[in-house]
């Protein structure tokens, strides 16, 4: 059988996320043969940085491998996924699954249709404590989860305006399409995935679009509101079709502070859980010879843990495996893209989205 590490793995796109995907591997000792983008210059410093070959053309990269990260903007996920996917090829495709709802569904269709499978890379399953609350539910000890107060909010952290993060054309959306997505599909997890059936949501572009946007630090260099066509928060409720909840806040930047809470809300018990800092708080209530008290554990230890590094582990045993990881599929990557299209829809229209 192969070994993860034997597994041959190249990284489409170059840029941050695929530099940080190559570090994450170069660190595990994994087989990384070589990366692609169209950029020159940016092909040449991942060759100086990692020591191996940097191709202009996707398809001599899929010579050399068994397996490719996609990293690309949004954009461009499809192109290269289903490529490699006709290739034979694992893959892990980094969120969203694509730009657009068409997209990701002809994404997924070639998933299904391919030697190889597709992984979608929604890293934030692996952190530890999500592992914890998650085998905390499948023994039972939370009762049934109803609902997940999801929230993913910057006070200020619009990316780079000008950059393709901020470029509806190329990104698909704004906060929602880039932050939201972690958050939706980290609810949806909570609730083992549940059909959705309805969707009411808002959008808004209330600080990016501004000549005096105020912010201490900007990731990228900023091209001022020209470079900004997009929504910067969003709000949102997501009824699945048992009638369990999820209340969604997303924003880039907002007046109000950061919070990365997700709070789960179940029949025995709940938690809450700090994406930001991995805190982790258990809480419930008893009654014990008349003595009803209130239980909440706020220190909740887990060990420390890589996200990305646990995604990529899990990725490559797949590959090495042949077989398809039964977390973060195309089927589950795909039920998010369809929650962040009606969310846009809904706010569209000024009223909710039946999906059934």
């Amino acid at each position: 059988m192969t070994r993860a590490n034997d597994v041959a793995v190249g990284i489409v796109g170059l840029g941050g996320i695929g530099n940080h995907h190559a570090t994450k591997l170069t660190e595990r000792g994994a087989n990384l043969v070589g990366g692609m983008d169209i950029d020159a210059d940016v092909r040449r410093r991942f060759h100086e940085e990692f020591g191996v070959r940097a191709y202009e053309d996707e398809t001599e990269l899929y010579e050399e491998c068994d397996a490719v990260l996609v990293t690309t903007p949004n954009r461009f996920h499809e192109e290269y996924a289903v490529s490699a996917l006709e290739a034979g090829l694992g893959v892990l495709l980094e969120k969203p699954l694509a730009h657009t709802l068409g997209s990701a569904e002809r994404i997924a269709a070639a998933a299904r249709d391919a030697e190889g499978f597709c992984m979608v890379g929604f890293n934030n399953r692996f952190a530890e404590p999500v592992q914890v609350i998650k085998g905390y539910q499948e023994e039972g000890r939370f009762g049934e989860t109803t609902h997940v107060e999801a929230n993913y909010v910057r006070r200020r952290g619009v990316p780079g305006r000008g950059s393709w993060f901020t470029s509806g054309d190329v990104a698909g959306g704004g906060a929602l399409i880039d932050i939201g997505v972690h958050a939706v599909d980290l609810a949806l997890y909570f609730l083992d995935h549940p059909e959705v059936i309805e969707v009411s949501g808002e959008t808004r572009s209330e600080f990016g679009g501004r000549d005096d946007y105020a912010y201490l630090h900007m990731w990228g260099d900023d091209d001022g509101p020209d470079g900004f066509d997009v929504e910067d928060s969003a709000s949102a409720f997501i009824r699945d079709a048992d009638g369990n909840t999820v209340s969604l806040e997303v924003a880039w930047a907002t007046n109000r502070p950061t919070n990365d809470e997700f709070v789960i809300w179940g029949t025995e018990a709940g938690a809450t859980f700090d994406r930001g800092s991995d805190e982790l708080a258990i809480h419930e209530a008893s009654a014990l010879d008349g003595g009803r008290h209130h239980f909440s554990d706020a220190e909740v230890e887990t060990r420390e843990g890589d996200s990305h590094a646990a995604e990529q582990a899990t990725f490559l045993d797949a590959v090495a495996a042949g077989e398809a990881p039964a977390i973060n599929t195309i089927e589950e990557g795909l039920s998010v893209q369809r929650v962040i299209d009606a969310i846009y829809r809904s706010s569209e229209r000024g009223e909710a989205v039946r999906l059934d």
